[in-house]
């Protein structure tokens, strides 16, 4: 008999997943996500400060290394929200001093130096914010109900030694981002996203890998992150500490009023 009512409780479980369409489905995982990030938490939160080492790569050997903190400020997003809307303040400050950093805000971006403040050439600038928006946390801290945007189940796989479940994420301009959120955990483990070189115009592959996760005020975060383009390593950052909402201010993200303007690269 109780083998019986396992048995049922499995069929009625299965008829009930398999009655699903690809889209509630997807949108459940993402759902679950969201809970498995700190749910309200994580969807409250106002900034984070991420402080460890920063490694980069160039055909996948080692080209640089850094001691980087990089600040994040989210901005209130309008309601109801706007398709496209970049919520969000990001400097990315490197070296014991922080002498050097990069900083993106309101539209804009400036690489700083000892020099002075040099305005992003505007592929790079236009880079830095398709990242932003294709990003799998700031799709979820700030674009969920965003008119056009569509969660669709892709299927099951193994990735990072851990079973997935794939979902597309579709937004109104067509961008689309791939994201593998863990079977068990239902935490992010990848993403992949593709867009087309500006100089060339051939179909890159931009991968992210998120892992060792941890508990940071109640709101779960990844604290090694690595970055490929068409299947070479390009980039990882590895936190040693983590931190969100200290109340970052204006002038983290504002150049300082005497600070010399640098010309605009082309």
């Amino acid at each position: 008999m109780k083998r019986a009512g396992l048995l049922l409780a499995l069929a009625v479980t299965m008829i009930g997943a398999s009655a699903e369409t690809n889209q509630e489905r997807g949108k459940r995982i993402v759902d679950q996500a969201v809970a498995a990030l700190g749910g309200d938490s994580f969807l409250r939160m106002q900034d984070r400060i991420e402080s460890g080492r920063a490694y980069s790569f160039y055909r996948e050997e080692l080209n640089g290394l850094s001691i980087a903190k990089i600040y994040t400020r989210y901005l209130i997003r309008p309601e109801p929200p706007v398709p496209g809307f970049l919520g969000v303040r990001e400097r990315e400050a490197f070296g014991k001093k922080e002498d050097s950093a990069v900083i993106l805000a309101d539209g804009k971006g400036y690489d700083i130096s000892f020099r002075g403040a040099r305005p992003l050439a505007d592929e790079r600038l236009e880079r830095l914010k398709e990242s932003t928006l294709r990003n799998v946390f700031y799709i979820l801290r700030q674009r969920l109900g965003e008119p056009g945007l569509i969660m669709e189940f892709r299927g099951t796989d193994v990735v990072e030694n851990q079973s997935v479940d794939i979902v597309d994420i579709t937004d109104a301009d067509n961008r689309v981002v791939t994201v593998y959120f863990g079977h068990v955990t239902h935490l992010p483990a990848k993403q992949v996203t593709y867009r087309r070189d500006p100089q060339t115009k051939d179909r890159l592959a931009e991968v992210t890998r998120y892992s060792k996760y941890r508990d940071v005020g109640g709101v779960t975060w990844p604290y090694d992150i690595q970055r490929e383009r068409d299947g070479e390593k390009i980039y990882q950052m590895y936190s040693d500490s983590v931190v969100i909402n200290k109340d970052l201010t204006d002038n983290l993200f504002t150049l300082p009023a005497d600070m010399k303007i640098l010309k605009k690269p082309k």
